[in-house]
């Protein structure tokens, strides 16, 4: 109910999508995945609610190797002209900003933002409430909470404005300074700061970080620059 497709829309395949969202003109949603082992399997794509996809916009259907399924949570705003590919699973409140193309396999978590013109490689995981600048190419995975900007993607620190926005306590952000330092210039590898973290904190914010590095990942981790 409530779903609104102005024209020249087109919505093929295997589609959901849920109530109260707007699809704006010339957005193609719904066809065959952009790879060639694609063989006509019956895969989906599912959009949530509430969402605002406007001009432009491409998004595909899953595969049968990446799960059959390609996921847009709720309250999304996905902007002029991006993509996202087969077997994607986007998160709720995620604002993808005109021209940003997301690749296959990708899993964008909660409240993540993606700057315009930007690339996401395929399978790399974004953690929730992670900003991603402007014409940045990120090949690797970003922690939650992160900002990373630049040509090759560098992980240059906290998305600060936007804990503030969410209302983070003081004290939370204050951990998650501290807890960024520490990976950035603590003892040991990556996982093993990731680990003493763990073991050290009592913010939940910065238990998303520890969670999300200790979990299953295909690829590598942006590391503090």
């Amino acid at each position: 109910a409530g779903v609104e497709l102005k024209s020249h829309v087109v919505v093929s395949g295997q589609t959901t999508v849920g109530q109260d969202t707007t699809i704006f003109p010339f957005s193609v949603i719904g066809e065959i995945p952009q790879d060639l082992k694609f063989n006509g399997e019956k895969t989906r794509l599912v959009i949530g609610e509430r969402n605002r996809i406007r001009e432009h916009v491409t998004m595909n259907t899953g595969t049968d190797g990446g799960g059959g399924v390609t996921k847009i949570g709720d309250d999304g705003l996905f902007m002029a002209g991006c993509h996202v590919a087969h077997d994607a699973q986007i998160g709720d409140r995620v604002i993808v900003v005109n021209s940003a193309a997301l690749a296959g396999h990708c899993i964008i978590e909660d409240d993540v933002i993606i700057g315009g013109l930007s690339g996401i490689h395929q399978f790399v995981r974004i953690g929730r409430g992670a900003i991603v600048g402007a014409v940045t190419m990120v090949t690797n995975d970003v922690i939650p909470y992160g900002l990373v900007q630049g040509p090759r993607g560098a992980l240059d620190g906290l998305n600060l404005v936007g804990l503030k926005r969410k209302g983070v306590e003081r004290a939370d952000i204050t951990a998650l300074r501290a807890a960024f330092q520490m990976l950035a210039q603590g003892d040991g590898t990556f996982l093993e700061r990731s680990k003493k973290l763990g073991e050290e904190t009592t913010s939940v914010y910065v238990q998303d970080i520890v969670d999300f590095v200790l979990g299953h990942s295909d690829r590598s981790f942006l590391t503090p620059s």
